[in-house]
């Protein structure tokens, strides 16, 4: 992969070298990473929004919750994607 350049000011980029260097590792995988993770949040956020708007239709959540056993008794607990 080719290398570029990404202006960025220099408060950021310290900020960036302080996150790398805590985590043992280099701020070219540091950034890599961000933008992966950034990406699947997008593509889980749009994942959500689907599975809300087919769960919206009539019938679709109770069958969901026939099928599937509903969602566990303890939900407060838990961090839900939908």
């Amino acid at each position: 992969m080719a290398d570029t350049t990404v202006k960025i000011d220099t408060e950021t980029r310290d900020r960036l070298a302080a996150i790398a260097a805590a985590r043992g590792t280099s701020v070219r995988a540091l950034v890599a990473d961000l933008a992966l993770q950034e990406e699947n949040q997008l593509k889980l956020g749009q994942a959500t929004a689907a599975f809300r708007q087919a769960v919206s239709q009539p019938g679709i959540a109770e069958a969901f919750d026939r099928d599937f056993g509903g969602l566990p008794q303890d939900t407060d607990r838990m961090h839900r994607a939908a």
